[in-house]
């Protein structure tokens, strides 16, 4: 069982590093008046989403899977593990493909107004939007909801 738990902390860490290399240049974008650095920040920040966190999000759910499996934890009686796996469900397989369509639809706008120069009808659209800041928020907050759950097993 320790083995789960040394593969589940790592993959831990591979989610922390996909929303740290991912949040901040969306926010960074989002604060941002100069096109040129938006467009970086929105390539980097779609770039990280796709190579960092989704695959950091994907290990993490299933090592989490399989440590609590090996510990013999009951999803069914359990609460804690029940809540922590809807609330689980719920941010990355929700909240994260939101925060990737937004950040995608970001990206384009913004490479969009980078080859004009300015800034674009659509540009500022989405940025009114704010659908990746949003999601992207929820998923950090999600973080230490989910570890306090995992945690300290309330209930």
């Amino acid at each position: 069982m320790d083995w789960w738990r040394v593969i589940h902390v790592l993959s831990l860490v591979w989610l922390g590093a996909g929303l740290g290399s991912t949040y901040p240049l969306v926010l960074r974008a989002w604060a941002a008046k100069d096109v040129k650095y938006q467009v970086y920040c929105l390539v980097e920040a779609a770039d990280n989403e796709l190579q960092v966190l989704v695959p950091g999000a994907m290990a993490t759910g299933l090592t989490g899977f399989f440590w609590a499996v090996s510990a013999e934890y009951n999803f069914f009686t359990e609460g804690w593990l029940t809540a922590l796996t809807v609330l689980y469900v719920f941010f990355y397989l929700v909240c994260l493909p939101l925060f990737g369509f937004g950040l995608r639809r970001a990206k384009e706008a913004a490479l969009a107004a980078g080859e004009a120069g300015e800034v674009t009808e659509e540009l500022r659209a989405v940025l009114a939007d704010r659908v990746p800041v949003v999601f992207g928020t929820l998923l950090v907050l999600s973080v230490p909801l989910l570890a306090w759950l995992a945690v300290f097993k309330p209930f």
